[in-house]
């Protein structure tokens, strides 16, 4: 069935209008990705940095439970731009059991993992993600911040309403704006609730 799909989509690539065009390639791409699992794993485990990176974008594209181990693994690897690649690929899968791992790596030794990971944690609807996102916010490197105040605007819980307030008199103009656009994002409880 899977060689019947993939002539069918290789086909609609040759289609007149460009969003066919477009689209087919889109799941000609997720295709290839899903059947060629197995080569995707080998050279996320002994592939090049290049190829390793490439391997967890791969493993995005794939629909199953079968990519978390393999992303979830990523995580402890040395290289911080592996470590990185896999929290933004798990923070677009949004999968609540990956919250824990994610969560740690808001400590990671390397800055760019904990922006990632700060702004890979606003993809999850979860209002205990105040806590963690709201520790970050005392974090002298501004990328951080505005990656953690975003995605507190993100989740959008009432909760954050306290962490931000004081984030506009923040002496950096991106810490005030990003704290300003946070705000107009929280949900207002309704009071008027019995």
């Amino acid at each position: 069935m899977s060689n019947l799909r993939k002539q069918a989509l290789a086909n609609a690539l040759g289609d007149p209008e460009e969003s066919v065009r477009m689209a087919a390639a889109e799941a000609l791409e997720r295709l290839e990705a899903t059947l060629s699992f197995d080569d995707i794993l080998q050279a996320l485990k002994s592939g090049s940095r290049d190829q390793q990176v490439r391997a967890i974008y791969a493993l995005d594209l794939i629909d199953s439970p079968r990519v978390f181990p393999p992303l979830l693994a990523a995580l402890k690897v040395r290289d911080p731009d592996i470590r990185s690649t896999a929290v933004q690929v798990l923070g677009k899968k949004k999968n609540p059991q990956t919250l824990k791992s994610l969560v740690r790596h808001l400590k990671d030794p390397s800055p760019a993992v904990c922006v990632h990971t700060a702004e890979a944690l606003g993809n999850f609807p979860d209002h205990r993600l105040v806590t963690f996102l709201a520790a970050v916010l005392r974090e002298e490197d501004p990328e951080l911040v505005k990656s953690a105040v975003c995605s507190l605007g993100r989740i959008g819980s009432p909760e954050a309403e306290a962490d931000l307030i004081p984030l506009l008199n923040d002496p950096r103009p991106a810490i005030r704006l990003e704290a300003a656009i946070a705000l107009g994002r929280l949900r207002i409880e309704d009071s008027s609730a019995v």
